[in-house]
């Protein structure tokens, strides 16, 4: 099981000892982040005449916001793979077909090259036998 790590953090200038199975690394740039965020709400208008729960409410929704825009990028970026994984498939199937293609080609290429070779021989052989009937027969003189 994994150990779990504390760490010292400011937030909003209290310190809290804070606790989990991430890094104390990951832990300090939470903090870091709800800093930033408290900051940045803390200058819109009117924010000093929230109460502390309609503050912590704002927060809360922004958080959700950000949660919910992230989780809307991931769901389209996992639709994104899904189609390029299904390009890829439908690519591998057509190198496949054309690798087999390619390979009948190649196959029937040596066929042919072969036939060509056995007739050349052929040919050959039938040009040499002819050539020695012409040498072996005797001229008829009359």
């Amino acid at each position: 099981m994994a150990k779990k790590n504390l760490a010292e953090v400011l937030i909003n200038g209290k310190v809290y000892t804070i606790s989990g199975y991430e890094s104390t690394e990951y832990l300090h740039k939470i903090a870091t982040y709800l800093n930033e965020m408290e900051e940045k709400i803390a200058q819109t208008d009117n924010y000093h005449l929230l109460s502390p729960d309609e503050k912590q409410l704002l927060k809360n929704m922004n958080l959700a916001d950000l949660y919910m825009k992230a989780n809307t990028a991931k769901e389209e970026l996992e639709q994104k793979m899904e189609v390029k994984e299904k390009e890829i498939y439908s690519l591998k199937h057509d190198l496949i077909d054309e690798k087999m293609e390619k390979d009948k080609l190649t196959q029937q290429i040596q066929e042919l090259e072969t036939r060509l070779l056995e007739e050349q021989r052929q040919k050959d052989r039938l040009t040499k036998s002819a050539s020695l009937r012409k040498i072996s027969k005797p001229e008829h003189r009359l």
